[in-house]
């Protein structure tokens, strides 16, 4: 019941409500491969819309826009210029009164939509528009969108959008390459920059309602970044900040567009918070020549081992007892000092050997109800407090980007990789300074003093016939609802194994599910049944790299048909997941939603020679070593 389906796809007739397509927004990364249809340049004059007035061309393919568009090309072109983070523009009322509201209504009869889901996007796709013919029955019956399609690659509007955006005329090409778009409740799309082949513009088309409008708790927002040096030595190359720096609403009969520029145009899509659809027509023109420094792209950023890509930090050595070590046995001075800690059940002989055997099988095995009660309890109180003083969880939507910052929680990215809260305190595992502190106080506690005890070590070392680990990096994570991740990536694939050790605080029992094939539900508690379903993110998923070592571009790195998943750990309250990871695998952990429990905290710690982790609601602790590895949840504290 652990593995779980990290894709699942779902053909939907569209209704109003739940319709969607490629990826969201400006995707960086498509879910899958798609042909791109090329239209034959007529190559006519432009008109006086690019500032030309020399000879004529029928304007009535630009029938669909407003007007007043055209008339405010310099305002468009001065606000473009002087918007930061980077060049972007909006405009509003871009179409003519009720045109959208017929295209709303040609979706809602005629698409059919895909559930998409990777550790980038949470989305539904639709009929690629690219693809989408003339003559065709799906196209006859979107007349509306096909007009719509028509105008905004035309010669002349292409034109337009070269002269706000500051580009040389003829830039951009008559390459289609757009889709409508839907985000459900719980859709989102993380921090890119939309760099893939030769794009050179991405824009948006919102269809969300017109009534009621859309407003900031509904969520969907547009968010954009700014490109930050990565180190005072490489001025050039750069990163997104861990926040979004503007956010822009998702106005119905709105566009907004800005030039891709490898590791400057950052931005991503703000989870969707409501229960209303955000509808959009997203897609991109093209140049004919791949952008410069396409090195510093996400993609390849995503997909390079190069040192500074890593994101997990160092190996520290592990204290040692030289001759209890050589025994590789649990002394009883071993079992009374993790009894202080460790639920019991998990120190007798009998249940080591069973233990061990799953693992040897299966190369991983969670431990639940590992804390013993009085450690368990407390530190659950304190981070259902903390959640509440946050007013974060019970299905009140993340509006607060620096929510929890503060005192010894710093928020960590760069955002494309990442983002979460650490606790980063001092090393003196005392007790708490204020009941603000008292969440990464303990889970600092257990780190401290459980996970990089050498009595752990020689525990952790026998459970899985590992042996007693080398070295070890931890931290202590907490992952809020509706904003923190990590994303895969190469730079955490490592040359040796890793044992990942992860221990995680979220809301439930932590209590294993049973699944009823009659009625194809999950049976336990609802908090625990809805981590388990993996509905609301916030499990960790291990992958496997590739290694054909052949160059399959973007679109087939992530290709959702491709067979690479490899484990799914579900969030689980005071729950202990131990990993071996292999070389050439990678982790990430989902974003996780906001509904109605609260965040997760995690300690995670990876072992060279073993890793664990432990996982609990809200709060997620891991411990890693160079063979095992972990997964974290909302509050997470990982050591390798």
């Amino acid at each position: 019941n652990n593995l779980q389906k990290i894709q699942r796809t779902v053909v939907l007739a569209i209704i109003f409500f739940v319709y969607d397509t490629m990826p969201s927004e400006a995707s960086d990364i498509p879910p899958n491969k798609r042909a791109r249809t090329v239209q034959p340049d007529k190559n006519e004059p432009i008109n006086a819309l690019n500032g030309n007035e020399e000879g004529k061309s029928d304007e009535s393919i630009l029938d669909p826009i407003s007007n007043e568009v055209f008339g405010r090309a310099d305002e468009f072109a001065v606000a473009y210029r002087e918007s930061k983070p980077y060049p972007h523009g909006m405009i509003h009322g871009f179409c003519k009164e009720g045109f959208l509201e017929g295209i709303l209504e040609e979706l809602k009869q005629n698409s059919k939509v895909k559930f998409k889901e990777t550790d980038l996007f949470r989305m539904y796709q639709s009929v690629d528009l690219g693809n989408l013919q003339e003559g065709s029955d799906l196209a006859d019956n979107m007349p509306n969108l096909m007009k719509l399609k028509a105008a905004i690659y035309s010669p002349e509007y292409r034109a337009f959008v070269e002269k706000l955006t500051g580009l040389e005329r003829g830039t951009l090409t008559d390459e289609v390459d757009c889709a409508a778009n839907c985000h459900a409740k719980g859709c989102h799309l993380l921090c890119h920059d939309d760099v893939i082949g030769n794009r050179k513009i991405s824009y948006i088309i919102y269809l969300t309602d017109v009534e009621p409008l859309w407003q900031d708790k509904d969520g969907g927002r547009l968010e954009l970044y700014e490109a930050i040096p990565e180190n005072a030595e490489k001025k050039s190359r750069c990163v997104p900040g861990a926040l979004p720096v503007k956010t822009i609403l998702p106005a119905f009969n709105s566009m907004a567009y800005f030039v891709v520029q490898p590791g400057v145009s950052f931005h991503s899509v703000q989870e969707v918070f409501c229960d209303r659809p955000r509808l959009s027509i997203q897609g991109w023109y093209h140049a004919k020549d791949a952008p410069q420094q396409i090195e510093n792209a996400t993609l390849q950023r995503l997909k390079s081992t190069c040192k500074g890509e890593d994101t997990e930090g160092v190996f520290h050595p592990m204290p040692k007892d030289e001759e209890q070590c050589e025994k590789d046995l649990l002394s009883e001075e071993d079992r009374a000092f993790l009894g202080i800690y460790i639920n019991k059940v998990f120190l007798t002989d009998e249940s080591l050997n069973a233990i061990r055997s799953r693992f040897e099988e299966e190369s991983s095995v969670q431990l639940r109800h590992f804390l013993v009660d009085e450690w368990c309890s407390k530190i659950k109180d304190a981070i259902k407090k903390k959640d509440e003083n946050d007013q974060l969880g019970n299905g009140m939507p993340s509006l607060d980007y620096n929510v929890g910052v503060g005192g010894n929680w710093k928020v960590v990215g760069p955002a494309h990789k990442q983002r979460f809260l650490e606790y980063q305190g001092d090393d003196t595992p005392t007790g708490c300074e204020g009941s603000d502190l008292c969440a990464g106080k303990y889970l600092h506690q257990i780190k401290a003093l459980l996970f990089q005890s050498a009595a752990f070590g020689r525990w952790i070392g026998l459970l899985t016939s590992l042996g007693y680990p080398l070295g070890y990096r931890g931290k202590i994570r907490r992952f809020r609802p509706g904003l923190d991740y990590t994303v895969a990536h190469y730079g955490i694939l490592t040359t040796n194994a890793v044992l990942d050790s992860t221990l995680c605080f979220c809301s439930g029992d932590g209590k294993q599910c049973t699944f009823d094939e009659a009625t194809g539900e999950l049976i336990g508690s609802d908090d625990d049944a809805v981590w388990e379903s993996g509905d609301v993110g916030g499990f960790e998923c291990y992958i496997a790299a590739d290694e054909s070592g052949e160059d399959q571009g973007p679109d087939a790195e992530y290709d959702e048909e491709d067979d690479t998943k490899l484990l799914s750990v579900s969030a689980s309250n005071n729950t202990l997941s131990l990993v071996y990871r292999d070389p050439g695998t990678m982790r990430f952990v989902k974003v996780r939603h906001n509904h109605d429990s609260f965040s997760s905290f995690v300690t995670q710690i990876s072992f060279i020679g073993l890793m664990f982790s432990i996982y609990d609601g809200a709060f997620k602790l891991s411990t890693s070593v160079a063979e095992p590895r972990v997964r974290d949840g909302i509050w997470h504290l990982s050591m390798t």
